[in-house]
């Protein structure tokens, strides 16, 4: 019962992180049909800007304390969504009335700007990463769950709650609801396309830059390439709620986390030792690779036409 409930702790703490990330990418896709894969490196500069940010402020960041840890990480998640919006503008908005492939690979090319100026400006190897939370551990029923891991939990769960009364209740979603349904239309009826794109283009990055935070808080280093696998693993969770539904990422970031943690942890047993915790990203894009032939759709997601997505564009 102990390792059960360990186990579960593990799977909700990475499937936050994961649902955070994945939120970007589907939100992104609902509005624009794009696949923004510079949207990883996104959540690699939450973890950077955060920690320039605390080395700013108090120089020694292992001795951050409370306010400087909140503030910091206040500051760098809005940050980085200001910087998402202007690689919209940039890279992103010019292609807007191209083919849908442009503005993907132009997404490549940013994600490798990132990368390589990170690498560049902050060197290429990792860098101790301070923790946001104070680590204490408490028993529970023979398992052990640490005060990190339920405050990654609490900021993830308010973020997702705030992102779901932004949208669902609050005139920002309306009109971002209304352009993902027709651009065209959307802008006939006198809203404002191009503010309701920047607004996700600055909400995705800022959930995406919270998860680095958090990613980095949790297991204390962070990478310029942090975002890579981390990225594609967000993406595959997308893909396997459903992409472009919002509750969608958010379920198949927690299943794809419990399938990582169960699998890691059954695999040695079940194997005999041949096969070891290493495998765990094999089966997060074995993942991908199912869903796709199976259910292309996701678990949530409605099978789209290619010339249904040309109507709304058009029309």
């Amino acid at each position: 019962m102990g390792n059960l409930i360990q186990q579960t702790v593990n799977a909700l703490t990475i499937g936050a992180i994961y649902a955070l990330i994945a939120l970007g990418y589907t939100m992104v896709y609902g509005v624009l049909r794009m696949i923004n894969f510079a949207h990883g490196e996104m959540f690699m500069l939450g973890a950077y800007v955060a920690f320039l940010l605390l080395s700013m402020l108090i120089g020694d960041v292992g001795a951050a304390g409370a306010i400087a840890l909140t503030g910091a990480f206040v500051v760098a998640i809005f940050v980085v969504g200001i910087i998402g919006v202007g690689i919209e503008r940039v890279a992103y908005k010019p292609l807007r009335n191209s083919t849908r492939l442009a503005p993907m690979l132009s997404s490549l090319g940013v994600s490798l700007s990132l990368v390589t100026g990170i690498q560049i400006l902050a060197g290429p190897q990792p860098v101790a990463f301070p923790s946001f939370f104070p680590s204490v551990r408490y028993e529970v029923l023979g398992g052990t769950v640490s005060s990190v891991q339920i405050g990654i939990l609490v900021a993830a769960f308010a973020l997702m709650f705030g992102l779901h009364f932004l949208v669902n209740r609050s005139r920002i979603g309306i009109i971002v609801r209304a352009v993902s349904e027709s651009r065209p239309t959307a802008q006939l009826l006198g809203i404002n396309v191009n503010g309701a794109i920047s607004m996700v283009f600055f909400v995705g990055p800022l959930l995406g830059a919270a998860g680095g935070i958090l990613y980095a808080s949790y297991y204390g280093i962070m990478s310029p390439t942090m975002g890579a696998v981390i990225g594609l693993k967000a993406f595959t969770a997308a893909i396997l709620g459903g992409i472009g539904s919002i509750p969608g990422a958010m379920l198949g970031a927690f299943i794809l986390a419990f399938v990582e943690v169960g699998g890691t942890a059954l695999l040695p047993v079940v194997t005999h030792g041949v096969l070891g915790t290493e495998y765990r990203d094999v089966l997060s894009f074995a993942i991908l690779i199912l869903v796709l032939l199976v259910r292309p759709a996701g678990i949530l997601g409605e099978a789209v036409s290619e010339e249904s997505i040309v109507y709304k564009r058009e029309f």
